[in-house]
């Protein structure tokens, strides 16, 4: 067997670190200026060493990760998760963004559009009663 690299193509990290869903993808995101390295951008073949720092943004939501094992190979969500650790500003910084995008959703009007012949009819029986 041979022995794990000690340094991969950050696009291919990022796949195995199941950040992407596909290498071209994690390419694409690099290349917009969506995953750095150190804060700075970079090119889809920087080479990700063990304990660089990096920072994705994907739907709004920005992960900022310390790299702790390096991957070539996608292989298991569990076994994903050993290749980083995230900081604990970001874990909370991120999970307020979900908690304020669930409240906006619970304020958001729930059905949007034109009432069926049912609502209607459900507000007329309302309007009818004494």
């Amino acid at each position: 067997m041979t022995d794990p690299p000690d340094r991969v193509r950050l696009d291919k990290w990022l796949w195995a670190a199941r950040f992407y869903k596909t290498r071209s993808l994690a390419a694409q995101a690099i290349e917009a200026g969506q995953a750095r390295a150190g804060g700075e951008r970079v090119k889809p073949a920087h080479p990700v060493r063990v304990g660089e720092q990096l920072t994705v943004r994907k739907h709004g939501l920005v992960w900022t990760v310390a790299v702790l094992a390096v991957s070539d190979r996608r292989g298991a969500g569990a076994d994903a998760a050993l290749l980083y650790r995230e900081f604990e500003e970001s874990a909370a910084l991120r999970l307020q963004a979900i908690a304020e995008r669930k409240a906006a959703m619970a304020a958001a009007p729930r059905f949007p559009g034109r009432p069926t012949k049912r609502d209607r009819r459900k507000l007329e029986d309302f309007l009818d009663e004494p």
